[in-house]
Formats: C-alpha cells, structure tokens, sequence
C-alpha cells in the first residue's frame, strides 16, 4: 500500500517510519524547514507532497498529522482520495479557541470562561477589569507563550503580557487567549472518529505538561503520558464531554484522533481545549498499546468504515528525551548538538526498540553499521514507552529502557504517573471519574 504522509512539525513523524515496517511504500513530507532534515535514510522524503498525489493515487493512503491543512482534506476527499488526519472543522476546534469553547457549549457541554484578543493591549484592559486567576495561551499549539496565572488579581498573568508586548517586534504573536483558571485535576478522554462514527474504545490520559518534576517550570508541548483505554462506552468522563461533539465531527467530516483536555474536581467537569490532530506524544503511546496494524486501522478512518482496534488492555506510559535549547527553540544553532550520535550502551532487543519513538532524528550508515544521530534543531529527540498491568508496571519498562540510552545533554522527567499514582487516582475513583 502507498501512503503519503504529510508532517506540519513532526508531531506523529515516528508513524511514517511505522507503516514502512509495516510494508507500506511511504513518502514523507515536513514543512517545518527546522526539522526538514529528519529521519533521512529512515523514510523515503519528498519536498513537494501535491507532485505525490498521482504517484499515492485513489487507492493509497493520505495521512496529514497536524492542524492546518484541513481545507485541503476535505478537498482531496471530495477528489476522491483516502485521507485521514482532520477537516477544516476540526482545524477551527483547536486553532480557534474561542470558537472551540462555542461549539462545546453549543453540543450541551460546560465551558470555561474564555476570551480572544488580537492585541495584547486589548488584554490587558480586559485584564485590569477582570482580576483572578487566567490562564494565557495562543490560537495554535504552540505551548512556548503558555502561562499559568497564580496571583488572585492576576498581577502576574500582566507583567508577562507587558513583557509580550515589549518584545512583540516582529508581531509574530497574532492572538492571546486568555481562559479562565479552573482547580481541580487535568485529565483527557480522546477517541478516533471515521467521520460518521467513533472507531476504537476510549482513551483516558494523564497528561505531563511542565518540563520539570513536580510540575515545575515551563510548559511544554509533553513531557510524559499515562493513557489507558476504555472499552465502556458510559464511560462518566466520555459521555459528559467527547460523545456529545459526535455532532459537530459528523458535519466537520473529521477523521482522525481527537482529544478533549479537562480539569475536574468532585462534582464538575470543565473541557479546557480541544485538540483535533494526531497527539503528541499520544500517537507514539498508540504505537506501544495498539495491537492492530496500523495500515489497516488508518485505512479504515480514512473510508469511513468500522474496524474492531485490537489492543493491550494494560497501562502506557511514555516519557519525552530532550536535550537543550529545548523547552524553547534556540536563536543561534551554534552549540546545538547536530550529528551527534545516538548512543545505547547496551544491544536492545526487537521489542525494546520498538519503544523508542523518534522525532529529531536519521539514520546513517557506515561501514555495514547503521547508526542514528540528532537531526532537527529544537530539541524535540525521542519518545520511549512502556506498558503494563500496573503504572508502576509500566514506568519501570519505560524508565529501564531510558538507561540504555546516551544522548549528550538528554533531558527527561523521572515522576511521569508518580502523582496519579500517590494522589490523583484514588481521587478520581472516589468522585467517580474512573
């Protein structure tokens, strides 16, 4: 089978190189010039995806992994052609917070109070009539402007914005979102839609956000994820969020994953954001639960068909492998560790490499060796998974595996699912989440 796999950012990059395993004939295209030199050697690439378009044809498969392209998805639908990744609809659900929030209230769901602003002056005034608790984001997912307010007049969500606004020379930030901040406990529920229809049971996943233990720190795009899956359709958690967006996902014509992220507390639910794309790093956990081939579970979204997802009933765990200028993209790439070799200092078996999910990453080969070096230049390297009948199963095959690995310079939480496993769980189980 021919697939064509279009990546904005690399988000599910490692799922192009999965499906070659898989005995497809894939070509890769990366837009994002910062990381176009990844997984060469490792995926045929091509630097024109609509020249590809007679070469994948009617009957191969067209794989988009982030938002931005739904206008052309739903075009080459219409054309005729399989694709699976999104819609222009669920492009607006992520891209476009404010309309998100709409469309949730719209399908009966709680929102939270959220506002957009194209000036970040706007922002502010808002801000000095509205004294609490915000949350600060942009319209993309991009995390590197992500603020979490603390102070209760919201003295310090303004002094970020000012300093925004100071350095905003090149007007490179085109929005602010500012959403209302909720306490409680953040956890997602996501599933697969056919664009008539859910396929696969439901997701439920704990998310890592903050680059240092303990939640300290920046927020990144994910520094680690719990997921587990659901088969129980009454599910509390998916009925009173994800089951009632069937709607709007059938009109959108979306198909792909989608994810909506929530806080919640003893009586309440509140949906936070929506993510309508492939996760990251979601999909590389999907890699390491999901038993069916990947060719013919794709396939099947892209023609709106059922199909019975097979998949380990246990615990995944994945942990994000950085090095700097991560969290945030270096200006000079001077002292960025470009060609540098990636290292195991013990042999890793078939099923251990299988649980190292790359990114920023190629392939070289010399002298009958095949050697893999950093490639990119963000800091986004790799992703090592594990799973099993308990969290703390799983975090042990995850974290073991993280010993044999030498990258100079790598970076990486050590509590991913420490908290869900100390606090949160027992938590969610008595208010009647899980």
């Amino acid at each position: 089978m021919r697939v064509l796999f279009i990546s904005g950012e690399m988000i599910a990059g490692d799922l192009a190189y999965r499906l070659k395993q898989e005995g497809c004939d894939v070509k890769l295209f990366i837009e994002d010039e910062s990381r176009k030199d990844c997984f060469e050697n490792m995926v045929e690439k091509t630097n024109d995806w609509k020249k590809e378009l007679d070469w994948v044809g009617k009957d191969g498969l067209i794989v988009f992994d982030d938002v931005g392209y739904g206008k052309e998805q739903d075009d080459l639908r219409r054309e005729g052609y399989l694709v699976v990744g999104g819609s222009e609809g669920g492009d607006k659900l992520e891209k476009d917070r404010e309309f998100g929030q709409d469309v949730l209230k719209s399908c009966g769901i709680t929102t939270v109070t959220s506002r957009d602003f194209l000036d970040i002056k706007d922002a502010l005034i808002f801000l000095s009539k509205n004294k609490s608790k915000w949350v600060v984001k942009q319209n993309n997912h991009k995390s590197s402007l992500t603020y979490v307010g603390n102070m209760k007049d919201g003295s310090d969500v303004c002094s970020v914005l000012k300093s925004y606004n100071k350095y905003n020379n090149d007007d490179a930030i085109k929005t602010i979102s500012l959403q209302k901040k909720i306490e409680g406990i953040e956890i997602g529920v996501a599933r697969y839609f056919n664009g008539k229809d859910w396929v696969g049971p439901v997701e439920i996943n704990i998310e890592h956000k903050a680059f240092l233990n303990d939640s300290i720190g920046p927020l990144t795009g994910e520094m680690g994820t719990v997921i587990w899956y659901e088969n129980d359709e009454k599910n509390k958690l998916f009925q009173q969020t994800l089951a009632k967006l069937k709607p709007f996902l059938i009109e959108a014509n979306f198909r792909g994953d989608v994810d909506i992220n929530c806080i919640v507390n003893k009586d309440n639910i509140f949906p936070i954001e929506v993510t309508s794309r492939f996760g990251c790093p979601s999909t590389h956990l999907h890699e390491e639960i999901h038993l069916s081939p990947w060719k013919e579970f794709l396939m099947a979204l892209a023609k709106g068909e059922k199909y019975d997802l097979k998949f380990k009933k246990e615990y995944g765990l994945v942990v994000s492998i950085a090095i700097p200028p991560f969290p945030y993209k270096s200006i000079s790439s001077d002292y960025y560790l470009k060609d540098v070799d990636i290292l195991f200092n013990d042999k890793l078996t078939k099923d251990e490499l299988s649980r190292v999910h790359f990114e920023e990453v190629s392939l070289k080969k010399e002298k009958n060796k095949e050697q893999y070096y950093i490639a990119g230049s963000n800091g986004f390297i790799l992703y090592v998974t594990g799973s099993g009948e308990t969290i703390q199963g799983a975090r042990k095959k995850a974290y073991d595996l993280i010993g044999k690995i030498v990258i100079p310079k790598m970076m990486y939480r050590t509590d991913i699912g420490m908290k869900f496993i100390e606090r949160d769980q027992n938590l969610l189980e008595i208010w009647g989440w899980i």
